[in-house]
């Protein structure tokens, strides 16, 4: 009788051994499974691997280096070239030639078309100078696109930095929904449409370029409010790197 229920007791053992490795070997395949779908650098090796360099043909520098002590605060370093714009093949700059309206209906300088005329060079006749204080340009791009970079040259002539820069994207001309913020240097809330964290920067003939990583979106709208040197607002050119939406 012992040896009988021995026996038994012992076949039960190696049953519920059995048992408890199949499960462990499940659990340990799922947590391999999962560890994988959401590790780091699998994604972006996965993201990495769609993407190509996009070329951005810059303007002829007007000026080397820092020519002025500019004592502005939250200021970034100046950068001494720029990182590579990875985007998706067939991304170009899709503002070309498309219609701009801006808040200052009359420029002092220039025509508000000339904000996507092509031409990126600092000098005279080259950029548009609006009114004093506050004001907006908006870029109507025709269709919803998939937005990778927006790249901005207010001004460089000379070395000046522009304070209130915010530039938000929307899928209609009024920017009342799906509103997205992409860039944002307003440190007191100035233009009131929030406290920004970016950084003021330093203009160079090597533009501003500020990812939008596909945002879906038609207008594209750029704020500023004077800068460093006078109350006074310029664009030279904005570019924006997409697709259009499928």
């Amino acid at each position: 009788m012992k040896s009988s229920i021995t026996k038994l007791t012992a076949t039960i053992a190696v049953v519920v051994v059995i048992i408890i490795g199949i499960q462990h070997f499940k659990s340990n395949a799922s947590t391999a499974e999962i560890a994988g779908s959401l590790n780091p650098a699998k994604q972006a090796n996965a993201t990495t691997s769609k993407l190509v360099p996009i070329e951005i043909k810059l303007p002829k520098p007007m000026f080397q280096g820092t020519e002025k002590d500019i004592r502005v605060p939250y200021l970034e370093p100046l950068a001494k070239s720029c990182p590579p714009f990875l985007a998706p093949v067939g991304t170009t700059n899709v503002a070309l030639g498309k219609p701009v309206a801006g808040s200052d209906d009359e420029p002092i300088i220039g025509e508000i078309e000339m904000i996507t005329d092509g031409d990126k060079e600092a000098a005279d006749g080259s950029y548009v100078e609006l009114g004093p204080f506050a004001q907006h340009v908006t870029i109507d791009l025709g269709a919803m696109h998939e937005i990778w970079a927006i790249v901005i040259w207010h001004f460089h002539k000379e070395p000046r930095v522009y304070f209130d820069v915010v530039v938000q994207v929307a899928g209609d001309p009024d920017f009342i929904t799906n509103v997205r913020t992409l860039f944002n240097n307003d440190i007191d809330n100035s233009a009131g449409l929030g406290v920004g964290k970016d950084k003021h920067y330093v203009e160079t003939n090597k533009s501003k370029l500020i990812y939008a990583k596909g945002v879906q979106a038609r207008y594209v709208r750029l704020y500023s409010n004077g800068n460093n040197f006078n109350d006074l607002n310029h664009y030279i050119e904005v570019e924006v790197y997409g697709k259009l939406s499928l």
